[in-house]
């Protein structure tokens, strides 16, 4: 074990405000998009609006699983970052530390969140995510009390419809109600209240429907002439549809915890098809806890601008590279699935691809004399915007002598 000294402390609180900033901007982006849909179907649905929370605390474990290691790249290249235009890199690189030695403090980090991470997509991702798929079915089946829609016919139980000109009080005061239920032997009920409202009774099968100042019309059937009978007070009964219980939890592998993919795996009488696409899945989780240790050193190595330089190009290039690996693996487990590739090359390949690019950057600007991978980056990218201003330049002056010429002719 060693002793945080003083600088490994400063160090600590560089890295831990933008990462904790981080991340909770990127689970926020990526919660927004997958928000905006919910809403839409919570409505659609006619379920209550607080269910829409409840899913997407559902979905956030599985949005941390990519958030995590954005926050701790970002916190990590942030921290350098403000060392080294601050000339205090300089500082403690000219006093004998090492780019090892800084990297203690970062390589701490990484393995803390690396087992939250594994925590979060090995056993909590499943669990949410079934827990989500639970709360879908119960919207669509109306357990989670399906609200009224203003001027639309609803159907409450067997045979039974209802439409609602408006809702008060959440729904708990209904006026301008019509009802129409239909019994055996061609038996029909049709009712007109001026106002409504639900009550529980003791049986959870069955609610109660309190219509006040109407007129109820009974039609026998068998060609008997209907009732018609006004009333101040008349309570009908509604009979709530069976709802059947949800599946178990394990429909697919996304609601598989590591242990239970590994069985599967491991399991002789499983199909091969169910192995090979439990080990796309199980590689892949593993291959995102395990990023999180290079995550020290790609970020130390774009964190550190050249001299005079205040460019931001390392912490764009950063989070495409990480992306473009996660999006990687994320095709490796599809491609994985259906056959067409090995499942473990598909995400151990991006994997080494991905090991190789960090240890590179990082070596190049540790062990390199004069290295600075920023610095190389940078001298790519300004010929690079150089070369599209020029085509944009050559292309306006072409537009321009095309317009000068249509109106002189």
């Amino acid at each position: 074990m060693f002793s945080l000294t003083r600088f490994d402390r400063y160090l600590a609180k560089l890295i831990i405000v933008p990462l904790v900033s981080s991340l909770v901007i990127a689970a926020m982006l990526l919660v927004l998009d997958r928000m905006l849909r919910l809403f839409d179907f919570v409505m659609n649905e006619g379920g209550p609006v607080d269910v829409v929370w409840r899913m997407l605390g559902n979905l956030l474990p599985e949005y941390l699983a990519l958030g995590i290691p954005i926050g701790v790249l970002m916190g990590i290249l942030m921290a350098f970052r403000s060392l080294a235009t601050s000339s205090e890199l300089d500082a403690l690189r000219a006093v004998g530390i090492s780019y090892g030695r800084l990297l203690r403090v970062p390589l701490l980090f990484a393995c803390v969140f690396a087992v939250i991470n594994f925590g979060i997509v090995g056993f909590m991702q499943p669990v949410s995510r079934y827990a989500y798929e639970n709360l879908r079915y119960e919207l669509r089946s109306g357990a989670l009390g399906a609200s009224i829609k203003v001027g639309e016919f609803a159907n409450l139980g067997k045979g039974m419809t209802l439409r609602v000109e408006q809702s008060l009080d959440g729904g708990a005061d209904l006026r301008g109600l019509f009802v129409r239920a239909d019994g055996k032997e061609g038996q029909s009920l049709a009712v007109t209240a001026t106002r409504g409202t639900f009550l529980s009774t003791d049986d959870p099968d069955v609610i109660l429907l309190r219509l006040s100042d109407g007129t109820l019309i009974h039609s026998p059937g068998g060609g008997q002439v209907p009732r018609v009978l006004s009333f101040e007070q008349h309570d009908l009964p509604v009979t709530l549809p069976a709802m059947t219980s949800f599946r178990k939890r394990g429909e697919g592998n996304m609601e598989r915890t590591l242990p239970e993919l590994g069985a599967t795996i491991l399991d002789k009488s499983a199909t091969p098809e169910a192995q090979r696409d439990a080990s796309a899945t199980f590689h892949r989780r593993l291959v995102q806890c395990l990023v999180m240790f290079i995550l020290p050193f790609l970020g130390l190595a774009l964190g550190v601008p050249p001299k005079r330089s205040t460019s931001a190009l390392g912490v764009f290039v950063s989070l495409i590279a990480l992306i473009t690996f996660h999006k990687l693996t994320e095709y490796g487990e599809r491609m994985g699935s259906l056959g067409r590739v090995d499942p473990v090359l598909a995400q151990w390949v991006p994997f080494l691809g991905f090991i190789a690019l960090s240890l590179w950057l990082y070596r190049t600007q540790a062990f390199v004399p004069g290295g600075q991978p920023l610095g190389l980056l940078e001298r790519w990218f300004s010929k690079l915007t150089g070369a599209f201003s020029s085509l944009a330049a050559r292309l306006l002056r072409r537009n321009t002598w095309r317009d000068d010429a249509l109106s002189a002719g």
